[in-house]
């Protein structure tokens, strides 16, 4: 009979406590995989995590992912009533502000066991990334933030492009008819010369989404105000802007530069507000130059209160 003692560091048999420890583990690990229905492709020794913007799968990420994943080991995942996910996770009181969906993401690194993590975020998912490294800056590297704003709304000394009115007409269309709402919504994305395909690529994820979470999530992206909180990210960050995007003007990159610590604003030679589907080679090239830095050779930007 072999005994514990006799056997190598490392084999000898797992005691009731460790394996039930491995097997919560193992659960868990599987519950938030298919709640947020996450991908791992490519095996590189960098991490990078993609966030969505507001209603779009991870298939959107498809022109930097595929190519990515080449150098890199690639996350991507669907928002909890988005995509792929599960849809039956969904709970207005859980999901009423971002911060929620930022700890859906520090929960995909913890149960995948994910360090140094480089998160790349759109739109809304920028800040959804800013929050979660913010929160649990121990996961991350550097931040990537394609055409992001903490706040969509015009405020008192604040530019963020639109006016409380327009937003409220736009969600209350959403209300009624979300297909007229979805090609509207597309319309203020995409520039005319661009082809038509990419503005029918994202009408479509807009009419696919499930009614409820199309009119909540709406609101709880369009009506935040995660100013606040900008000034918390620590971590490099590189801010992606478009020449033209009539979603997020210069004059919130102007807002990200003066608050963030840590800062580095790039402007594509790009229009509209999704740079990754209408200029992919300029995102990925501007991406790939940020990450090639050492932290140290980051340009910082002044942080103001």
């Amino acid at each position: 009979m072999t005994t514990p003692s006799s056997l190598a560091p490392g084999t000898w048999p797992e005691t009731p406590a460790a394996h039930g420890a491995a097997e919560a583990l193992a659960t868990e690990r599987a519950l938030v995989v298919r709640r947020n229905n996450v991908r791992v492709i490519g095996e590189g020794p960098q991490t990078l995590l993609f966030c969505n913007g507001f209603g779009c799968s991870q298939h959107i990420w498809r022109y930097l992912s595929t190519p990515l994943a080449s150098r890199y080991r690639v996350v991507l995942f669907d928002y909890v009533g988005t995509g792929e996910s599960d849809l039956g996770a969904y709970d207005w009181q859980t999901y009423n502000t971002l911060d929620r969906y930022a700890q859906d993401v520090v929960e995909i690194c913890q149960v995948l066991g994910l360090r140094e993590v480089v998160l790349i975020g759109h739109s809304v998912g920028a800040t959804i990334a800013m929050l979660a490294a913010s929160q649990a800056p121990s996961y991350f590297a550097k931040c990537v933030l394609l055409t992001a704003s903490p706040c969509y709304l015009n405020k008192p000394g604040y530019y963020g492009g639109l006016s409380l009115e327009d937003v409220n007409q736009m969600l209350a269309l959403l209300d009624v008819d979300q297909n007229s709402w979805a090609n509207l919504f597309t319309g203020l994305l995409v520039a005319p010369e661009h082809v038509p395909s990419l503005g029918e690529e994202l009408a479509s994820y807009f009419c696919n989404l499930d009614s409820n979470v199309a009119r909540h999530f709406a609101r709880v992206s369009f009506l935040a105000d995660n100013r606040a909180d900008v000034s918390q990210l620590r971590l490099p960050t590189l801010l992606l802007q478009c020449a033209d995007d009539a979603i997020t003007p210069t004059e919130v990159s102007a807002f990200w530069m003066a608050h963030l610590p840590q800062a580095t604003l790039m402007t594509l030679p790009a229009v509209g507000h999704c740079p990754h589907l209408s200029a992919p080679l300029e995102t990925m090239g501007a991406i790939e130059a940020f990450l090639a830095q050492p932290s140290s050779n980051v340009i910082l930007a002044p942080a103001q209160g």
